[in-house]
């Protein structure tokens, strides 16, 4: 198997079928060059700096009204209510099927 393997990278090799993905082999400390990935970086970080513990960022109270009434018909809509997690998985239940015997004495 090992020699089968050599003999494909050097197939490869000489084909000049070689290719990189510098992006993933790229250190995390290197400095970005390009001016777009270095904008969205720094907007990346921004937002984060902004985090307020899963609520929106940067939101109006019009903003959240408008979030808590649609919030509140999604969940009438699909079943939930006062007490009602609509974060948790639902159950399902599937009751046991009444079979009717069958009569083999006719």
């Amino acid at each position: 198997m090992e020699m089968l393997t050599r003999g494909i990278a050097g197939v490869v090799r000489k084909s000049g079928f070689v290719a990189r993905n510098f992006g993933v082999s790229a250190p995390a400390a290197q400095k970005v060059t390009d001016p777009i990935q270095q904008l969205f970086l720094q907007k990346i970080q921004e937002y984060k700096s902004k985090e307020s513990g899963g609520k929106l960022v940067d939101a109006t109270p019009e903003v959240e009204k408008d979030l808590k009434t649609e919030l509140d018909r999604v969940s009438k809509q699909f079943g939930g209510g006062a007490g009602v997690d609509m974060t948790k998985f639902p159950e399902f239940k599937f009751p046991a099927a009444t079979v009717d015997p069958i009569n083999s004495a006719n």
